[in-house]
């Protein structure tokens, strides 16, 4: 939706104001994003990643203004790239209020928003004892920055201690050529260099630096807190970590093409029923690199073409289950994405060439060259576990009788106002709306139904609101389908009690009216 000319002025107007106060210097809207090269991994799946593409770019010197740019957005989902250059730290860093932000001074917040970019451009961009909290978001991307020396106690204090932490039902992050780095372990007051919890699915962590850390990340915050899923590793250097390169409770990693120098005491520890499928990466001179530690509670791995380079093991114990010296796959891990693999004994060299901020985004060619991959991704890779479809504006009516009528309804996220029931009412004029950008809505039945179309009906006035979406079986919690924007959806022909249509990311407010299905 267009806004009147003189609006446009005004809020142009305001923002080159702002811009002015807290050091942003606004550019003219673009097309295509700065970011370079697309989302690989986990993050290429659920819809893609894809960031602020399309939507305007700005120029931020000081953390205030990267914040002034989120909350100068016409919503919390309104795409953008924020160029960063110089050192952002607390002494720029302020609290900025609007309605499409929730940000606090001492840490770059991304609170409650989606469809962001954030890149370091020029001389480069410096996050120096000021973390990057990501909370109850999607659709982020994290390129070419530095986070260093952030920490949880002594002073100052910023993020918890974790360069980059994400929490709260967080989905589809890519974190790119990022340095991530602290001065010690957790006596020194600094915690984990990247670290996922509570219902965190969908990450890539990708061409980065992590380093001189006691932890360098984890992937769920006890062993009972097992939401989180889907983390792709690949072509990192984890250097002079002592343990947590990564830990994982619980889900699916698949960690690649890796370079871990001197980790210390551990380093990928699989545990909690956790898979890891562990491919090509090059140990050197470290010790319990792979397996299960400090908890009797297994995960689980699959390895090939690793080497092994003065690793040494310790000793089986109740709480210790190093997979070494004979490394073998105790589980089966399928990946639903295509990449292509270097060969482990050219890793060093690859990820020396290409990993961390400043390094011009070279990437690998899988055949352990370096290359410059192209800019401004416009398509994201679709989720396999289905074909995705293009809904058109005007669906066609799927045959038989719409299933929707006469069943029941929840979700999540109700907007203050409407009802979940709305959606199944066969009324136009009603509608169900989640409370910010992203939100779900079942249809459910009291005995296993046939469900083979949906259609998703926008209700007047809020016509291309809905961003991307995923479908799922509401029994299983599989992912039937994906796509993005309202109509009819096809969906693989599945008996079940619940089908739930899931917003990842939206423009504007969006209003469904009509939750339709049919078995044909």
């Amino acid at each position: 939706m267009r806004r009147p000319v003189a609006l446009r002025l005004r809020a142009a107007l305001a923002t080159t104001a702002l811009a002015a106060a807290t050091g942003a210097v606004v550019a003219m809207p673009s097309a295509s994003a700065a970011v370079t090269g697309s989302a690989t991994g986990y993050a290429s799946q659920n819809g893609g990643t894809t960031g602020g593409a399309g939507g305007q770019t700005v120029r931020a010197t000081t953390g205030t203004a990267i914040h002034a740019a989120l909350c100068g957005r016409a919503s919390a989902s309104t795409p953008i790239t924020i160029e960063v250059e110089g050192t952002i730290n607390h002494a720029n860093t302020d609290k900025v209020s609007g309605a499409s932000c929730n940000t606090a001074a001492g840490v770059i917040e991304l609170k409650q928003i989606s469809n962001v970019t954030i890149v370091g451009v020029g001389s480069g961009a410096v996050f120096d004892q000021l973390g990057i909290h990501i909370r109850q978001s999607s659709n982020i991307i994290i390129q070419n920055v530095t986070v260093k020396n952030v920490k949880k106690s002594g002073s100052p204090i910023s993020n918890g201690g974790d360069a980059i932490g994400m929490e709260t039902d967080v989905r589809n992050i890519w974190v790119d050529h990022a340095s991530l780095e602290a001065s010690g372990g957790e006596s020194a007051g600094f915690d984990g260099l990247f670290d996922m919890k509570d219902n965190t699915q969908y990450v890539t962590l990708s061409y980065s630096t992590l380093r001189n850390s006691g932890r360098g990340g984890l992937i769920g915050s006890s062993e009972t807190e097992l939401s989180n899923n889907y983390i792709t590793f690949h072509h990192n250097l984890y250097e002079n970590i002592d343990s947590r390169a990564p830990l994982l409770r619980g889900g699916t990693a698949h960690i690649y093409n890796n370079y871990y120098v001197k980790l210390n005491e551990s380093g990928i520890n699989s545990r909690a029923g956790a898979h890891a499928r562990v491919d090509n990466n090059y140990f050197k001179d470290s010790k319990d690199v792979l397996g299960t530690f400090y908890t009797s509670a297994a995960g689980y791995w699959q390895v090939a073409g690793n080497i092994f380079d003065n690793v040494t093991w310790s000793s089986p114990g109740t709480d210790n289950n190093p997979a070494g010296p004979d490394v073998k796959s105790t589980a089966t891990v399928s990946i639903p994405y295509s990449f292509s693999l270097d060969a482990a004994g050219c890793v060093p060299d690859i990820v020396s060439q290409t990993a961390g901020a400043n390094k011009g985004l070279k990437v690998s060619n899988g055949n352990c060259t370096p290359q410059t991959p192209s800019p401004n991704p416009t398509t994201p890779t679709a989720t396999p576990t289905a074909t995705p479809t293009t809904p058109t504006s005007s669906p066609t009516q799927p045959s038989g009788t719409n299933l929707s009528i006469g069943a029941g309804a929840d979700g999540s996220s109700k907007a203050s106002g409407t009802s979940y029931g709305n959606v199944k009412d066969g009324n136009l004029s009603t509608f169900w709306s989640p409370a910010g950008s992203t939100g779900s809505v079942s249809v459910k039945w009291s005995s296993p139904t046939a469900v083979a179309s949906i259609i998703i009906r926008e209700a007047a006035g809020s016509a291309g609101s809905i961003g991307s979406w995923r479908v799922l079986n509401g029994d299983t919690g599989a992912v039937l389908t994906s796509g993005s924007g309202a109509g009819a959806i096809a969906v693989p022909r599945t008996s079940l009690s619940k089908i739930t249509f899931e917003i990842t990311s939206s423009t504007g407010t969006p209003k469904i009216a009509e939750f339709e299905t049919y078995a044909g």
